[in-house]
């Protein structure tokens, strides 16, 4: 009955941006430009700056606090009829809507948008008319780009308090599609995430409980499997710690990476994911990866039992 409602509404186009509250700005504009691929876009001195990677202004709004967490998640809807419409659907669910200030939209370079919060309490923003890029975008490490633009920039997975009720709201306020579960054991811990679309995308969000902060982690999706190998290599000469080794997925087929952001919670770097298709049907899957997406701690452990075992043979 969910899906049915949200089929006939006016649903968000695609998940726009992110907004994240960092505690060394330093540190995310080296991470940001040299380890992902992005440009550095609307210097704001102490206070921070933004990062590109398509045709938009900017994804992510990088602003200088200590909470080193997520601080909005920015969904676009096509104007503002639909903007309005659904302020009028959140406020007769009971949600404090706030209209953003002119000085608010022109931080976000959007035309307008308003401000709650979902079910678990994590702060959202949804705007009309982003401000798109004067020049093309260009990386100077991933050359052959992002799948980005139409599909939004990647997705986010954030920490829900009730499952259920967080994916009846994105379903009936959003419009939002359930794409998949995955219910498994992952090294001594359950794994409970389910997985929902905006668009063609296989899911722009994902969510489950116990999370440490609002964010698990966000993905930002390469055009090519050896990009997702380069930047495996630049994060690890870096000094980067690896989260979940190199693998695939089981529902969207994404190959990838995890690594930790310089803010403690996690990135993931990937190519190659499926889209959505008309008649698409969601499933429940048993297990995190069809390989890989290891944590490196199991790495260690076979080499040093490999090197005990050479040390044995003399």
């Amino acid at each position: 009955m969910i899906r049915a409602e949200a089929s006939k509404m006016s649903a968000v186009k695609q998940l726009g941006y992110l907004v994240f509250e960092v505690s060394d700005l330093e540190a995310w504009r080296g991470f940001g430009t040299g380890i992902l691929g992005l440009q550095v876009v609307d210097e704001r001195g102490d206070a921070g700056f933004s990062l590109r990677m398509d045709s938009y202004q900017q994804r992510f709004f990088i602003e200088h606090g200590p909470a080193d967490d997520l601080a909005a998640i920015g969904w676009e809807v096509d104007g503002p009829a639909e903007l309005e419409q659904l302020a009028e659907r959140l406020r007769g669910a009971g949600c404090e809507v706030v209209r953003a200030s002119a000085d608010h939209a022109a931080r976000r370079n959007v035309d307008a948008l308003i401000l709650f919060e979902d079910p678990a309490g994590n702060p959202v923003e949804v705007f009309y008319g982003p401000r798109l890029g004067d020049t093309p975008f260009d990386s100077e490490v991933v050359a052959g780009g992002f799948v980005a633009e139409e599909q939004g920039f990647g997705h986010v997975v954030v920490v829900s308090k009730d499952d259920a009720a967080h994916e009846a709201f994105y379903a009936t306020m959003f419009g939002l599609e359930l794409s998949d579960y995955i219910r498994c054991e992952y090294f001594g811990h359950k794994i409970n995430v389910t997985f929902m679309h905006a668009n063609a995308r296989h899911h722009s969000l994902a969510f489950g409980g116990g999370q440490l902060k609002r964010i698990h982690h966000f993905m930002v999706q390469a055009r090519s499997m050896d990009e997702v190998g380069r930047c495996y290599d630049r994060f690890l000469f870096s000094g980067g710690m690896v989260h979940q080794t190199l693998g695939r997925h089981p529902n969207d087929k994404m190959f990838s990476f995890y690594g930790y952001t310089p803010s403690g919670f996690h990135f993931e770097f990937g190519s190659g994911a499926i889209e959505i298709e008309e008649g698409w049907e969601s499933t429940t899957h048993g297990k995190v990866s069809e390989w890989g997406h290891h944590p490196p701690q199991l790495l260690t452990k076979a080499y040093r039992r490999a090197k005990e075992a050479r040390e044995k043979k003399g």
